[in-house]
């Protein structure tokens, strides 16, 4: 059974890395049909397979076994060509769409992607003028104001907004009542102490700032960041990666919106607003016939998961 799975898994892996073009070089170690396999062609096919599935036929012995699914290959390409299959109007619809594809991926290759490389001098001259992005977060001082729904949530918001106190709303609103009674605080914390994204929201709020609703498993909280604890710079080549990764983005996009400008200039292009209008109205009175989720659950039509209300 094992042997059967395996297979099975190398042939649909040879298929979705394309099919290599036989070459004519040396010896054949097998033919189906017409259709000579070479050594060339052996090797050809086994760097098409991702690492992992390549340390799978190492060895003499290895190589047999995966000239064996080469062949299989082969036998299933040439009944499907018997078959007529690649004269199905689905064949020929995925074989534009792939040309399609492929075409683009060339021509982004050739006019986006390779204008945009990013120098060590790139990266060093960018970390020196942002080095304030740099420097790491040890621990933040933070309060909340924890409530069950987005709405009350909202609501919370909104008084903030016209200038009530958040220590006097936390007192008055939080289900939290540990950290209510403190007017919302719950003192220092590190990486790691908080459920993911009330840790994430509050790492990207300044000292003083407060953040829109965060839904966690807790409910919904409303955070004041009151403090932060500051570390040293992190240095260059740690983070030289994340530099490149951002000012190699920054530069795709650029190049890409600016040449697409400029095609446009080149082609004639008409949109039909009426029609892009009704299947907006279309999408719009779908989307209103259907309860949004925090309507289903409140309704209790989608399933609560139910959790031990815990302070942070």
């Amino acid at each position: 059974m094992k042997k059967v799975v395996l297979s099975l898994f190398v042939v649909f892996t040879l298929f979705a890395c394309g099919k290599t073009q036989m070459a004519d070089k040396g010896p054949y170690l097998a033919q189906v049909g017409d259709v000579k396999i070479t050594e060339a062609d052996l090797e050809s096919e086994m760097q098409n397979l991702p690492d992992y599935a390549q340390s799978m036929f190492e060895g003499k012995e290895g190589k047999k076994r995966f000239l064996d699914e080469v062949i299989k290959k082969e036998i299933l390409y040439q009944e499907a060509l018997k078959k007529g299959l690649d004269k199905s109007p689905e064949f020929k619809q995925k074989l534009e769409e792939f040309k399609k594809l492929t075409l683009i991926s060339d021509l982004l290759e050739k006019e986006i992607m390779s204008k945009s490389s990013v120098s060590e001098q790139d990266m060093k001259d960018y970390y020196e003028k942002n080095k304030a992005d740099f420097v790491a977060t040890s621990q933040i001082k933070a309060s909340h104001i924890l409530v069950k729904t987005k709405e009350d949530a909202q609501k919370i918001l909104e008084r903030l907004n016209n200038g009530e106190k958040f220590e006097a709303l936390a007192k008055e609103a939080s289900i939290d009542r540990v950290s209510g009674k403190n007017g919302g605080e719950l003192g220092y914390f590190s990486r790691g102490e908080m459920v993911p994204e009330f840790e994430k929201a509050a790492a990207m709020l300044n000292v003083g700032e407060v953040s829109k609703p965060v839904k966690t498993q807790f409910g919904y909280h409303i955070i004041k960041v009151t403090d932060k604890k500051t570390g040293p710079v992190v240095e260059f080549e740690r983070v030289k990666d994340i530099i490149a990764q951002k000012l190699s983005g920054e530069r795709q996009k650029e190049a890409f919106d600016s040449y697409i400008e400029g095609l446009k200039k080149d082609y004639k292009i008409e949109v039909n607003e009426k029609a892009v209008a009704s299947l907006a109205d279309e999408k719009k009175d779908e989307a209103e016939s259907q309860p949004s989720a925090q309507q289903a659950e409140e309704s209790g039509e989608a399933p609560k998961q139910e959790t031990k209300e815990e302070s942070k």
